[in-house]
């Protein structure tokens, strides 16, 4: 059998660079070093960076001055000095749909436009491009994930221009375009059999046998920061206010619980003086643990088996769960579960009605808010956001049945005008 070079353990980062912050549970509170550890030692809670209480925050003007990426909000993010990898990820577009508004019936409505992020088109990418200047910082030499595709596609990318070796593992059923999106950077890419949660249980593993810098497993604390940037984004594209609600499409549940850290840091900082916004969650109906939590009003998440076309979203054991349902709970948002018919077409709805195709994640999103607007979870007032994650090309196989076939003529006037008067 041909055998594998394994990459060398942790080095330590060289003198005068960036540096990764310490990190504190999040449970107990418990304090750590820097280091690639996403598990408290003490009672196995999650770990989160812990910010230096005298660090100065920039103002509205300076944020302003900066480069339009995630890293205009740097002092939000993990990290002492200037991070050097990924520095043009993030400042995707909010794309005001009055359209969609009206079929919400709420007085304003935005798409958080993720489907368009650089490099790899998902939401992905930012918490990449924080996880591996993490683990960089951390002196890890080799990056990886367990994945059920957008991940994979990001930390491909990422670790290719960072001329870093990346080995990165997703379930064997993913979608096509996601694998060949994935394999095009040249990683070391390997399919599992089972679903994401047998995938990323191996990643936990692999972490500690290798020392690689897995971005959501022992880098997880840092990787998990990046998404907070979504949320300064869109309080800053909305003239430094907050809408009355967002929607959120919910896998590990970290969006959503990140996006409610980040609004509460822009109001400390006073950056923001609107009260917090009610978080919504959406779900497949297939595979929907946090949703069902919510529903329970219970504190543990119960399991599930995936059966979805909605495979970016499809984690039956989500990690954040129990804290993303306290985050909607808390702000009086709720959570939605949405059938793949649903989905798919609210993918065409918001490609109608918006021009922004997006994948499946983004198609349970807007389901998601219609079913709850159905619910009576919006009013008339509200201004709402649209978190849309991923691109809608990297899921073609869910709506190629959806999409009549287009007629084929010859190039006479006549054969148009023809269907002119079809078409009414």
């Amino acid at each position: 059998m041909p055998t594998i070079e394994l990459p060398k353990r942790a080095v330590p980062a060289p003198a005068n660079t960036v540096r990764a912050l310490p990190q504190h549970c999040k449970v107990c509170g418990a304090e750590f070093e820097a280091a690639p550890e996403a598990i408290c030692g003490s009672c196995l809670g999650p770990l989160e960076p812990m910010y230096p209480a005298t660090r100065r925050l920039p103002s509205r003007a300076e944020i302003a001055s900066r480069a339009p990426s995630m890293w205009r909000y740097r002092e939000w993010l993990p990290f002492e000095g200037t991070p050097t990898l990924s520095q043009d990820t993030g400042f995707t577009p909010l794309v005001d749909s009055p359209r969609l508004a009206d079929k919400l019936g709420v007085a304003r409505l935005w798409i958080k436009n993720d489907a368009v992020s650089h490099p790899s088109l998902s939401f992905k990418d930012r918490v990449v491009a924080s996880a591996i200047n993490a683990a960089v910082a951390l002196g890890l030499d080799t990056v990886g994930c367990a994945s059920t595709g957008n991940l994979a596609n990001a930390v491909a990318a990422q670790a290719a221009r960072a001329g870093l070796p990346a080995w990165i593992f997703i379930p064997d059923n993913l979608e096509q375009a996601k694998v060949l999106g994935t394999a095009v950077y040249g990683p070391n890419l390997v399919r599992v059999r089972g679903h994401y949660d047998d995938v990323n249980r191996l990643c936990a593993m692999l972490a500690d046998r290798f020392g690689w810098g897995i971005v959501n497993v022992n880098l997880r604390g840092y990787y998990g920061e990046g998404s907070k940037t979504m949320g300064f984004e869109i309080a800053e594209q909305l003239g430094w206010r907050l809408p009355t609600a967002v929607v959120v499409p919910m896998a590990g549940g970290s969006l959503l619980t990140k996006l409610h850290k980040a609004f509460g840091e822009l109001r400390d900082a006073g950056l923001v003086t609107d009260e917090a916004p009610r978080l919504y969650g959406a779900q497949a109906s297939g595979c929907s643990p946090i949703t069902t939590l919510v529903e329970s009003g219970g504190e543990t998440i119960v399991p599930q088996v995936p059966n979805t076309i909605a495979k970016s979203i499809a984690i039956g054991n989500p990690a954040d769960g129990v804290f993303a349902a306290r985050a909607m709970r808390g702000t009086g948002g709720w959570s939605a579960a949405v059938s793949d018919d649903a989905i798919v077409a609210a993918i065409r709805l918001l490609a109608e009605t918006t021009g922004i195709f997006t994948e499946t994640a983004g198609g349970a999103t807007l389901a998601g808010a219609l079913a709850l607007a159905e619910q009576g979870r919006f009013g008339k007032d509200d201004e709402v956001v649209l978190c849309i994650t991923g691109n809608g090309l990297k899921t073609l196989d869910a709506i190629s049945g959806s999409i009549a076939d287009s007629p084929i003529i010859s190039p006479k006037v006549r054969e148009v005008a023809a269907l002119v008067e079809a078409a009414g």
